[in-house]
């Protein structure tokens, strides 16, 4: 079957496996043939088991929190991505309803219409035709 060579303690052995039945073994150790009991140790190896403590949520913790003391009239409309402007629709003091056409704008080699998202007044307008905006950058204010 297999052979193997060991050196223990300075003197060499040649032991081959002859034969291999479940625990006992036939073996022949430098030409002599032993039967020997093969002890099978168990290794306990265990694999790690992760426990996490339940997740407690505050009483109310699904609500959205609404602070209507402090109420902020103005609405900032702000650039979705960075471009330049070129086409205006809208000026200071124009009322505007939900989906009406504000600007459009070149970005990334495309034209892109900026429409409103609700009902106001534009208070301001913080740019104009020509103009190169970054994202986030405010374009106007409706109240």
């Amino acid at each position: 079957m297999k052979s193997f060579k060991f050196n223990i303690r300075g003197n060499d052995y040649e032991v081959e496996v002859i034969r291999l039945d479940g625990s006992k073994a036939e073996v022949e150790v430098n030409g002599t043939t032993y039967q020997v009991e093969i002890e099978k140790k168990k290794s306990e190896t265990k694999t790690p088991i992760l426990v996490r403590s339940a997740v407690v949520k505050p009483e109310g913790s699904h609500e959205i929190a609404r602070n209507e003391t402090v109420r902020n009239p103005v609405h900032q409309v702000r650039s979705p991505l960075p471009g330049v402007i070129i086409q205006l629709f809208v000026k200071e003091g124009d009322k505007l309803k939900r989906g009406d056409k504000i600007l459009v704008y070149e970005a990334m080699k495309m034209e892109n219409n900026l429409v409103t998202e609700k009902d106001g007044t534009v208070k301001t307008l913080k740019v104009k035709l020509g103009d190169n905006v970054l994202q986030g950058d405010v374009i106007l204010e409706m109240e």
